[in-house]
C-alpha cells in the first residue's frame, strides 16, 4: 500500500516546522557555567535594568532580551605604592599585590552588570588598580608606622575596610591581599628593628649579670663554709696546745715540789750541807723559774701569733668577699640602670609620639571647631543683617504707606472743604486758618507764660488821663507786643469771618480802667 504523495507533504510540512520551532526555542534557553554569570539586559521586568543568573540556566526572549556574559576568573594586580603619609606624617612605601574578582552577591553583581559588562580583562583591572590605590592611601592615613609594621591583621582589616566597599559599587570584591614589604623614606622602621634588637640585648645582658651575681654570690658563700671550718680546725688545734702547755706545767710543778721535799729531807740529815747547798737550790730554782717562765711566754706568744694571723686570714678573706660582693651588685646595678634607662627612653617616645597624636588631634579639632563657629557666625550676622534690612524696608513701606494715607486723607478732605464752600478756595482757606487759630493762641499765651518778673514798680499818680493809667497802659502795651491774629491772617491773605470780631481803632478802645497798684 502506498501512501499519496500530496499526502505526504502535507503532513512533512507541518513537522518540518514544529522541529524548527522547537529547534529555535531549544536554542534560546541559555546555561550558565559555575565560573560565569549571564547577565540578560533589554526587557527584564521590575525597576532592574538587567538580570544576573550564577548558576542555572535563563531562557532568552527572541527581540526583547539579550544577553552578556562575566567571568568570575580571579584578576590579580600589582600595586607599588610609594610615598605615602601615614598617620605620624612618616611617608611609607607598602608594595602589594591584590587578588579579586566580580562579586556572586545579588546587589553587586547588578552593578557588576552595569558597569562592567562589555569591558576587557584589563580595563577591569585598570579600574581597580585606581581605586585601590587612593583607597590604600587612605587606610595608611588612619594608621601609625607601628601598627602597619606589627599588627598586619589590623592592616589588612583596615584595607578591606577601606578598599571592599570602593569596590563593591563596581562589582567586584576583595580575595586576597598580599603585602610584600614596608618600608619608609626616613628609616624610621629599621630604628624600630634596632630598638628592639637593642632592648632584647639588654634584656640578655641584665639576665646574665643576674646569673653571674648568683653564681658569684654562690661561690663566695662556699668560700666562706670553707674559711669558717678551717678556722674552727685551726681553733681545735690551739686549743690543744694549750692543754698540753698546762699539764707540761702542773708536771713540772710537781717535780719541783717532790725536788724541795728531798732537799729538806736532805737538809734535816745533813743541816751544813743543805746550809751550803740551799744557795746553789735557790739559784737553781729561780734559774729553773726563768726558763720555764720564758718558755712559757715564748708558748703562749707562738700562740697569739697563731691567734692573729688566723684573724688576719679572716678578714684578708672577708675583705676579698666584701669586694666581690660590691663588684657583682655593681655589676647587677649597672645592668639594672641600663635596663630602666632603656625602658624610660622608650616610655618618653611612647609618651612623645601619643602627645604629638593627641595634639595633632586637638588641633584638627580646635580648627574644625574654629571653622564650624566662623561659619555659624559668619551666618548668624548673614541673617542679622538680612532681617534688619527687611525691618527697615518694613518700616519705610509703612511710613510711606502711612504718610500716603495721610495725604490721601488730607487731599479728600480739602477736595470736600472746597466742595462744600461753593468751590470758593479762599473760604475754604479761611476755615482752615480758623482750625489753627487756637494753636496760634496757646502759642503767644506760651510766649509770655514764663517769664518772671521779680519785681515791677509802676508809679503812678493814680491821676486817670484819657488813655487810661500808667498801669493799664502797661498791661496794654505788654499785650500789643504780641502778633495779632487779624494781622496773621492779613498777612497770609485771609480776611477771617466776621464772627471773630475785627480790630479796634485807638478811638474805639476802652476808657480808662482802675487797676490796682501792685508791688511783687
Amino acid at each position: 500500500m502506498f501512501l499519496d504523495p500530496t499526502f505526504m507533504a502535507f503532513i512533512a510540512v507541518p513537522a518540518l516546522l514544529l522541529i524548527t520551532v522547537f529547534l529555535f526555542i531549544a536554542n534560546q534557553y541559555k546555561r550558565c557555567p559555575s565560573n560565569k554569570i549571564i547577565v540578560v539586559y533589554g526587557k527584564t521586568g521590575g525597576n532592574s535594568t538587567a538580570k544576573c543568573v550564577h548558576g542555572g540556566g535563563t531562557f532568552i526572549i527572541p527581540l526583547v532580551q539579550d544577553y552578556g556574559v562575566l567571568s568570575l576568573e580571579p584578576m590579580t594586580t600589582d600595586i607599588d605604592l610609594k610615598g605615602a603619609l601615614s598617620k605620624g606624617n612618616i611617608r611609607v612605601g607598602v608594595p602589594s599585590t591584590f587578588t579579586f574578582g566580580i562579586s556572586t552577591r545579588n546587589n553587586i553583581m547588578i552593578n557588576a552588570a552595569e558597569r562592567l559588562l562589555g569591558l576587557s580583562k584589563q580595563d577591569i583591572i585598570n579600574k581597580a588598580r585606581d581605586i585601590i590605590l587612593g583607597q590604600l592611601r587612605l587606610a595608611i592615613a588612619t594608621l601609625t608606622i607601628e601598627e602597619i609594621n606589627q599588627d598586619r591583621e589590623k592592616f589588612l582589616g583596615q584595607i578591606n575596610a577601606n578598599v571592599n566597599p570602593e569596590l563593591n559599587k563596581i562589582g567586584l570584591e576583595i580575595i586576597n591581599v598580599n603585602i610584600k614589604d614596608i618600608t619608609d623614606e626616613s628609616g624610621y622602621i629599621d630604628a624600630i628593628g634596632k630598638k628592639a634588637a637593642a632592648e632584647a640585648i639588654n634584656k640578655a645582658k641584665v639576665e646574665v649579670a643576674q646569673q653571674e651575681k648568683l653564681g658569684a654570690v654562690g661561690e663566695a658563700e662556699a668560700n666562706k663554709e670553707k674559711e669558717v671550718q678551717v678556722a674552727e680546725q685551726t681553733a681545735q688545734t690551739l686549743i690543744g696546745t694549750k692543754n698540753a702547755e698546762k699539764e707540761q706545767r702542773v708536771q713540772t710543778a710537781n717535780i719541783n715540789s717532790s725536788a724541795e721535799i728531798g732537799e729538806a729531807e736532805a737538809r734535816k740529815i745533813k743541816e751544813v750541807q743543805v746550809a751550803r747547798q740551799f744557795a746553789e737550790t735557790e739559784i737553781g730554782k729561780t734559774n729553773a723559774l726563768k726558763e720555764q717562765r720564758i718558755k712559757t711566754a715564748s708558748l703562749e706568744a707562738q700562740a697569739v701569733e697563731g691567734e692573729n694571723i688566723a684573724k688576719a686570714n679572716i678578714a684578708d678573706y672577708n675583705a676579698k668577699l666584701a669586694v666581690k660582693q660590691a663588684e657583682a651588685l655593681k655589676l647587677g646595678e649597672v645592668a639594672k640602670a641600663n635596663a630602666q634607662r632603656d625602658v624610660l627612653i622608650a616610655q618618653k617616645e611612647q609618651e612623645e609620639a601619643k602627645l604629638k597624636k593627641e595634639e595633632l588631634a586637638r588641633q584638627e579639632v580646635e580648627k574644625l571647631k574654629i571653622q564650624v563657629e566662623a561659619d555659624a557666625e559668619a551666618e548668624k550676622c548673614r541673617r542679622i543683617a538680612l532681617g534688619e534690612a527687611d525691618a527697615i524696608k518694613a518700616k519705610y513701606f509703612a511710613e510711606a504707606e502711612g504718610v500716603k494715607a495721610v495725604l490721601e486723607a488730607k487731599a479728600k478732605g480739602y477736595q470736600d472743604l472746597v466742595q462744600i464752600s461753593n468751590n470758593r478756595p479762599e473760604i475754604a482757606t479761611s476755615f482752615l486758618m480758623i482750625e489753627k487759630i487756637e494753636s496760634i493762641v496757646s502759642q503767644q499765651v506760651e510766649a509770655i507764660k514764663n517769664i518772671k518778673f521779680d519785681k515791677i514798680t509802676v508809679w503812678d499818680g493814680g491821676a486817670g488821663s484819657e488813655k487810661g493809667s500808667t498801669t493799664a497802659n502797661f498791661m496794654r502795651d505788654l499785650i500789643k507786643s504780641l502778633p495779632a491774629m487779624h494781622d496773621l491772617a492779613n498777612q497770609a491773605g485771609i480776611d477771617l469771618p466776621q464772627v471773630l470780631g475785627k480790630v479796634a481803632s485807638q478811638e474805639d478802645s476802652v476808657p480808662n480802667s482802675t487797676v490796682k497798684r501792685k508791688e511783687d
